[in-house]
């Protein structure tokens, strides 16, 4: 959901999760891009990297983040942050909302591609 107030668009994260995973650009700016990633219970993303520096926050739900060879127990408003070209993949522990923040450079597409592969 988006609604404009007189000099700003107010976006919602709030969505219906799917089965799968399923990815949208909510914000863009001169700076950054935010990215929606909702991922049903049990959807997994494989290993793959970004090639500029990324800040993952789960906004609800779990996830069994895996980098560099462990696990790390992500949970509703935790975050991190990955320097470029560290490999990590992402396995929903249940229904999760996660933001993900680019580099402006960096491209939706290249993220929709780790689920193509």
């Amino acid at each position: 959901m988006k609604f404009r107030t007189q000099m700003h668009e107010v976006i919602s994260w709030e969505q219906e999760i799917e089965n799968g995973i399923n990815i949208s650009k909510k914000i863009e700016n001169a700076y950054a891009k935010e990215i929606c990633i909702n991922m049903s219970k049990d959807s997994f993303m494989k290993d793959h990297k970004a090639p500029f520096d990324i800040t993952i926050q789960v906004l609800k739900g779990s996830i069994d983040f895996g980098v560099l060879n462990q696990q790390i127990l992500l949970k509703s408003l935790d975050s991190i942050s990955l320097k470029a070209n560290e490999i990590h993949n992402l396995l929903a522990l249940e229904d999760s909302i996660v933001r993900l923040t680019l580099y402006k450079q960096d491209s939706l597409e290249r993220v929709e591609s780790v689920l193509k592969s």
